[in-house]
């Protein structure tokens, strides 16, 4: 196997991809694939970084268009964030970070 071009990557993903054909909530199928993926990377020696949105749980700025508070709907948002890292850092089987699947407690 090559040595990997990158030692470390950044990974964004947008909370839709967590939904997979739905058009909100977490598709457990679609954790799993994104949870694989990272994984496979890793064990070739890359550090992988991944950015997270909340899209698929909360769409802030259409509740700011209404007439919500910016700065309540921002929090929303953030909270959402947080709900899809903690659903992919469980699909992924480690607490704080990744491990390959043999590794899981």
């Amino acid at each position: 196997m090559a040595e990997p071009r990158y030692r470390r990557i950044l990974l964004k993903l947008s909370g839709e991809a967590l939904a997979g054909k739905g058009t909100h909530s977490i598709d457990p199928n679609m954790l799993d694939y994104y949870a694989e993926e990272i994984e496979r990377v890793h064990r070739h020696g890359v550090q992988v970084a991944v950015v997270l949105g909340g899209g698929n749980i909360w769409r802030g700025n259409q509740a700011i268009a209404r007439g919500m508070d910016a700065a309540q709907s921002h929090y929303m948002g953030m909270l959402a964030t947080i709900i899809n890292a903690l659903a992919l850092q469980d699909a992924s089987g480690a607490p704080g970070y990744l491990y390959t699947r043999d590794d899981r407690h």
